[in-house]
């Protein structure tokens, strides 16, 4: 019986799974404190608005940034 197996197949799709965790959280993140923001102050929706898209935007921009990494690096 062999201890360590040989690993086969492409491991940067787990690699991505984990790297998608952090953009996940980031995205909570700014949802939370512009739902907060929205709670304290609700005549500055507008900003806080446009503001929170702009923010989950830039943060899903990374995950796909990484995505791509993933393709070109294996």
């Amino acid at each position: 019986m062999e201890l360590f197996a040989e690993v086969t197949g492409n491991l940067g799709a787990v690699g991505y799974g984990l790297a998608a965790i952090g953009p996940g959280i980031g995205v909570g993140i700014v949802v939370g404190k512009a739902l907060e923001s929205i709670a304290r102050q609700p005549e500055a929706i507008g900003i806080l608005r446009t503001n929170m898209f702009l923010g989950i935007a830039f943060t899903e921009a990374l995950a796909l940034i990484g995505l791509v990494a993933g393709f070109i690096f294996t």
